[in-house]
């Protein structure tokens, strides 16, 4: 496109086509500060979109293109699936979308990366650090891609969400990521080895596999955030290889930003990020099916219209949502008792561990769908002081993240992990459709506890019963 400018255009466009950059940059930086609130959250998303195109347009001027009529196309077609998604994914398929997006994402930094090697044709003419930078590309991307989408298959189900290992696993994984850095290396000192670049290729995307397949489906909120991470670095990683300084800067934003979000989702679980990826811990949230707990121990059952007259005469309601709200749609059904209860009088506020859902912010991000007020929505530090002056807590879809065992057993897997103190209130109504435990396999003793009641089945049925029984009170 440059090609059609005055040639005194063309002799200050290098330094034109910089300066735009640098404001794509600026815009990027922005969009990712706003990103952590969630009432900036959505003109967040929309400055980063904003910057991302920016780049797109200057980009079109900086390099030289031949022929336009594929990257037109490609943005016609990739813009009618992003719309038709955005528009048409339900919120329970959010987290699977967003695993699609990280896979896509690193795969495109793999092939950008493929592209100009063979772009060149001669890749003894490719200096060393560029050879570097490509191998780590495709190793990164490559990974990022397979690896994602074998996190899509466990969140959607058709891959087991248990972990599936073999035995020497770790070691095994091991061996091969040393054995691509070190093709990697050969790639850099004879670039005329096919055979390296190639090997680097497809064990970096079996890696991906064996990576991602030994971690448990409710660990997925750290894998989405680390494989976020790794889209940015593959993706930095392309910009050194294309000389392009925005993919590089903004590539560098969001692995930067994934890595401080997966450091967050594994301190929310006192675990680390290698027990998260090589310790095989848990698997599918089994509340919706999987071993009945204890059935020697006593529950207290409770109807849709005791649980409207507690509500009503409670001065504080809090409410904490886990999974099981996504799975059972309910969300707009909660906001719509929330809102009947705020009309009698009652104060009604949202507690949020980081950890709760599929990905990270799904809970926010599920309860913002239904327009419920961000000055409502509390994280863990902020709501768990409030709980011991609370008359009832109603616990939707939670189950490991209000699993006092955490505080009192040091045998138990999840000891030491932070959760919501809603043992400390008047009342605890637990929504649930069995008694059965959740990922990490243990009975919550909150079951059982005097001042815990149990409300059995579909949250979204058992919330519009309450709906019905607030109307009549």
């Amino acid at each position: 496109m440059s090609n059609f400018l005055p040639p005194s255009v063309q002799a200050v466009l290098p330094n034109i086509i910089q300066l735009v950059y640098l404001l794509a940059t600026g815009v990027f930086i922005m969009g990712i500060k706003r990103l952590g609130s969630p009432a900036t959250a959505r003109s967040g998303n929309q400055l980063a979109a904003l910057g991302m195109f920016i780049g797109v347009i200057v980009t079109l001027f900086d390099q030289q293109i031949i022929s336009y009529e594929l990257i037109i196309a490609g943005i016609v077609v990739g813009s009618a699936i992003g719309a038709f998604a955005a528009k048409k994914v339900e919120m329970t398929a959010m987290p699977e979308m967003v695993a699609i997006f990280n896979g896509f994402g690193g795969g495109a930094s793999a092939l950008v990366a493929w592209g100009e090697f063979v772009r060149i044709g001669a890749p003894t003419m490719l200096a060393g650090q560029d050879l570097v930078t490509i191998g780590l590309s495709i190793l990164i991307g490559s990974i990022t891609f397979t690896g994602s989408f074998i996190a899509f298959g466990k969140l959607k189900g058709f891959i087991s969400g248990n972990p599936v290992t073999f035995p020497g696993q770790n070691i095994f994984n091991a061996l091969l990521t040393v054995g691509t850095l070190v093709l990697v290396g050969w790639l850099t000192y004879d670039p005329s080895s096919q055979l390296a670049f190639w090997l680097i290729f497809g064990i970096a995307l079996l890696l991906g596999i064996l990576t991602v397949m030994p971690i448990g489906g409710a660990d997925m909120p750290v894998v989405i955030s680390l494989l976020n991470s790794y889209s940015g670095l593959a993706a930095s990683m392309a910009g050194f290889v294309i000389n392009n300084n925005l993919l590089i800067i903004s590539g560098a934003l969001v692995g930067a930003a994934g890595l401080i979000l997966t450091n967050i989702m594994c301190n929310a679980m006192n675990r680390s990020l290698g027990n998260v990826l090589f310790g095989a811990f848990g698997g599918n949230d089994s509340s919706e099916s999987g071993p009945a707990a204890d059935t020697d121990k006593t529950v207290r059952e409770t109807t849709a219209d005791d649980v409207a007259i507690q509500c009503i005469y409670a001065n504080k309601v809090i409410i904490v949502p886990g999974y099981g709200l996504a799975v059972a749609q309910a969300q707009h059904v909660l906001k719509e008792v929330a809102d009947k209860l705020e009309k009698k009088g009652v104060e009604v506020k949202y507690g949020i561990h980081p950890v709760a859902g599929r990905m990270p912010g799904h809970m926010n991000v599920l309860l913002a769908e239904a327009d419920v007020p961000y000055d409502q929505l509390y994280d863990m530090e902020q709501i768990n002081p409030d709980f011991k002056s609370t008359d009832v807590v109603l616990i939707i879809g939670a189950n490991d993240v209000v699993n006092p065992t955490a505080k009192t057993e040091p045998g138990s897997p999840i000891y030491g992990m932070p959760i919501m103190n809603v043992d400390d209130a008047e009342r605890t109504i637990v929504f649930k459709r069995s008694l059965s435990p959740g990922f990490a396999g243990i009975d919550n003793p909150l079951f059982y506890k005097e001042s815990n009641q149990m409300f059995f089945g579909d949250a979204k049925d058992s919330l519009q019963a309450i709906t019905q029984a607030l109307n009549e009170v």
